[in-house]
């Protein structure tokens, strides 16, 4: 025996280390240990000398079946697979010993069952529920990555699975990642100035994103299917030109030369800026609920009594004089234009105190908009003009259109503008020169609006068709057809990915933005033509010569709606 083996011998003898090869174990065989059994590899036997397995014949363990069932894990393929073992004694012999030979190259594998592990211990580590060691943050972040089907069947794994699954986090992140991919042919708002709510509730820490994603997937389908209720407010008493709204209000102008501000929360108008004129009472509203065999019609139709409201805010000297044509707001101020030529600024944390009115157009106003530094008004007196927002000084006047001026758009540093004229006309607000123009097909145009990114234009009217406009290259990227009268209201949901139009013919549609495609469509769900329509996620709100706000709610009655609002 040379020196490392005495030395061993010795070791062993006086019990300082454990044996790593057990006198059970056959020279030439090569143990390794895992934690169920150790795996020993044997250089293959000739046919000469036979195989291990004839040489010794193995007794049957008392109870192999566990660790047979462990080196068939271990060892064995599907069996559709090819075959890379072939399994020679199908049982562990009394020192817990089991021959395996690989079918290819003929190496002999040998298992060996420690004594000191039984099987209960065995199949005890095999089965531990991860979980049940992990930390919960560790595991939140574990099921956060999965899908919300396969978060929800994760609940009925066990106690445990259900406990880390019904946590915030996981419903969170699931939340985010599903209404991430729904937005992704979206633009998401660059400014305040976008009045589309993204439907995804306020940032709390006991959020239930569980309950606010099933209410967002029932409101997606009722999108898809045009399945909503119809909620119709009267108090104007003449026609409604414009309209905007948001998640606390909703702000509209009529024909009788007021403008009214109602709860969207219950429909309540709260407050009426101007004296109304009096005129014809409203048609009777002829719509019926929607029924089996009867598709498209509202699920439910809902006319909210009002109270008697008196005019305030305004006074003789600072109110219009006409019909309030257009309207826009931000947090702080409200812009409304009329037929009375004029704009007049309202302050909207001082109850809507008028502050200013603005004098140059010849004509009515038809449209308005601005940003934090400037309000922009078009006329049908074919001008354009630019204001400073904060001191209601002129700055400069536009020309360039034949016909009247029907809307316009400011995005940065560029205005897009729609005539009567038949054309489209891309402005710079610096210097105020036309940079381009986007002719219609055939007759005018009513309506316009811009992509937040400034690329793509929109524009519609007597055509009866909506382009979209490259505003790089001044072609038509596609034409949205389906109305049969004037395309009189065009707005994008930027941050939904929609867009909506109006028209005389009484109806209203919703478009995919990134397709072109018609998500649904609304006809006769009012009983004149729309003159204004606007959206978010959960409805679409617009106005009616017949005097009638109409809000097509696809949220009305879906449980939790309320917890998907800002």
């Amino acid at each position: 025996m040379n020196l490392i083996g005495s030395i061993t011998s010795w070791l062993l003898r006086s019990g300082k280390v454990h044996d790593p090869f057990p006198s059970h174990v056959p020279s030439g065989v090569i143990p390794i240990r895992t934690s169920a059994s150790i795996l020993r590899y044997q250089p293959p036997i000739s046919p000469a000398s036979g195989s291990i397995a004839t040489a010794r014949e193995p007794a049957v363990a008392q109870n192999p079946r566990s660790s047979h069932d462990l080196a068939d894990g271990l060892f064995e393929r599907q069996p559709d697979d090819p075959p890379s073992y072939q399994k020679i004694d199908p049982h562990f012999n009394i020192l817990g010993q089991a021959h395996i030979q690989h079918a290819e190259s003929r190496v002999n594998i040998e298992t060996y069952r420690s004594p000191s592990e039984d099987d209960e211990g065995t199949n005890a580590i095999i089965r531990k529920d991860p979980f049940a060691c992990l930390p919960p943050e560790l595991t939140a972040t574990i099921l956060s990555h999965l899908d919300s089907t396969s978060l929800a069947r994760s609940e009925l794994v066990s106690k445990t699975w259900s406990r880390v699954a019904r946590q915030p986090h996981p419903w969170k992140e699931v939340f985010r990642n599903e209404t991430h991919r729904e937005r992704q042919n979206s633009m998401a708002p660059s400014n305040q100035y976008s009045i589309s709510g993204a439907g995804l509730g306020t940032a709390s820490p006991i959020q239930n994103y569980k309950l606010m994603l099933q209410a967002r997937r029932t409101l997606q389908k009722r999108w898809r299917d045009g399945r909503a209720s119809a909620i119709y407010l009267e108090g104007h008493t003449d026609s409604v030109y414009c309209v905007q709204f948001d998640e606390e209000k909703m702000v509209t102008g009529s024909r009788d030369q007021t403008i009214r501000i109602w709860d969207s929360r219950n429909y309540k108008c709260t407050k009426m800026l101007g004296v109304p004129t009096r005129s014809s009472v409203n048609n009777r509203l002829q719509i019926q609920t929607h029924g089996e065999g009867q598709p498209g019609r509202p699920l439910e139709i809902l006319i909210p009594r009002q109270e008697d409201i008196y005019s305030s805010g305004a006074n003789a000297d600072l109110q219009h004089n006409g019909s309030v044509l257009c309207l826009q707001y931000d947090d702080e101020i409200l812009v409304s234009g009329s037929s009375d030529t004029t704009c007049i600024v309202w302050e909207i944390k001082q109850e809507y105190r008028p502050l200013y009115r603005l004098r140059s157009h010849a004509a009515g106003v038809l449209d308005v908009c601005f940003d934090r530094e400037h309000i922009v008004s078009c006329s049908k007196d074919t001008t354009i003009c630019v204001w400073n927002r904060h001191t209601g000084e002129r700055l400069r006047q536009m020309s360039g259109h034949r016909g009247p001026v029907n809307a316009v758009q400011l995005r940065g540093d560029l205005i897009v503008s729609a005539s009567g004229d038949g054309v489209a006309k891309l402005w710079s607000l610096a210097s105020g020169q036309c940079i381009k123009e986007f002719p219609s097909k055939d007759r005018g145009m009513a309506c316009v609006d811009f992509s937040l990114d400034s690329r793509a234009i929109l524009a519609g009217g007597n055509d009866q068709v909506v382009y979209q406009f490259d505003s790089s290259t001044g072609t038509i990227v596609r034409e949205m057809a389906g109305h049969q009268g004037l395309v009189r209201s065009l707005y994008l949901d930027n941050t939904n990915g929609r867009i909506v139009s109006g028209s005389y013919d009484a109806s209203i549609r919703a478009y995919d933005f990134a397709t072109g495609k018609l998500i649904t469509a609304f006809v006769q769900w009012a009983t004149s033509w729309i003159l204004s329509a606007k959206s978010d996620y959960r409805r679409i709100v617009a106005a009616s010569q017949d005097s009638r706000i109409v809000i097509i709610d696809f949220g009305h009655g879906v449980p939790n709606i309320d917890l998907l609002a800002m």
